[in-house]
């Protein structure tokens, strides 16, 4: 009496496979957290649905999402993932992730700390075929990270200065407050081109250094601000309202 059902039962589960592939959804699904303002993060969300991702996309910030997923904050970038049983932190290419997922090691997951530009979501024309050169991490549970995939440096490169790392030669750029996470100690512009950084004007979120206050700020707000890159991070390390 108990054969019909269990025989129902089966034949549903053997034709979920054929569903998955009717539907068009060629890869797992990616759950996405990031900033609601980033601009780059979306570019790469889309360039993970150009890959036959479906991706699951939460605007909520990823602070929260990176220490809850156990990625460590040094390997952070502006936006976590979630595929499976591993974390993406950062601008992962999509075919390292289809490679990660198809390998399965027993890690992690992967990153590509800070924004570097050139990686998928920080390519688009306004770089002018710009890409600098990065790495994607394997990262293992215990914190200890190995290559996974090397990215070489293309077209104009910006040259690097150990005088960025003092404020007073740095430029001022002006930009519009998005928003602020005072928590997080994070900030969304919407940007002018960044002289020492050769960054062209975009949306994009900046950690900020101890020091630099946030408290006033409210989104709306005009600012000049300075900022650098530190081991692929970008960083606002001096703010002023625009009036000054």
């Amino acid at each position: 009496m108990q054969r019909r059902p269990a025989l129902a039962a089966l034949t549903v589960a053997l034709a979920a496979p054929f569903a998955l592939a009717q539907s068009g959804r060629t890869q797992p699904l990616v759950q996405v957290w990031k900033d609601p303002q980033c601009g780059c993060c979306q570019e790469w969300v889309e360039h993970l649905r150009a890959h036959g991702f479906a991706v699951e996309v939460h605007d909520v910030g990823n602070t929260a999402a990176r220490k809850r997923l156990g990625m460590l904050e040094k390997l952070g970038s502006c936006h976590t993932a979630e595929v499976g049983a591993y974390v993406i932190e950062g601008h992962v290419p999509a075919p390292d992730i289809q490679r990660l997922i198809k390998q399965r090691p027993a890690a992690l997951g992967l990153a590509v700390p800070g924004m570097p530009i050139g990686s998928p979501g920080m390519d688009g024309p306004v770089y002018q075929g710009r890409r600098d050169a990065y790495q994607v991490l394997l990262v293992q549970r215990d914190g200890g990270t190995s290559v996974f995939a090397r990215y070489a440096a293309s077209g104009p490169v910006r040259p690097a200065s150990g005088s960025e790392a003092d404020s007073a030669v740095l430029p001022w750029t002006m930009a519009e407050v998005r928003r602020v996470d005072i928590a997080a100690r994070k900030l969304s512009l919407r940007h002018e081109h960044i002289k020492n950084l050769d960054m062209p004007p975009m949306t994009m979120v900046f950690q900020v250094r101890e020091g630099v206050a946030l408290d006033k700020l409210q989104p709306g707000h005009r600012i000049r601000f300075q900022a650098l890159q530190d081991k692929g991070a970008y960083w606002v390390v001096g703010l002023q309202p625009a009036a000054l």
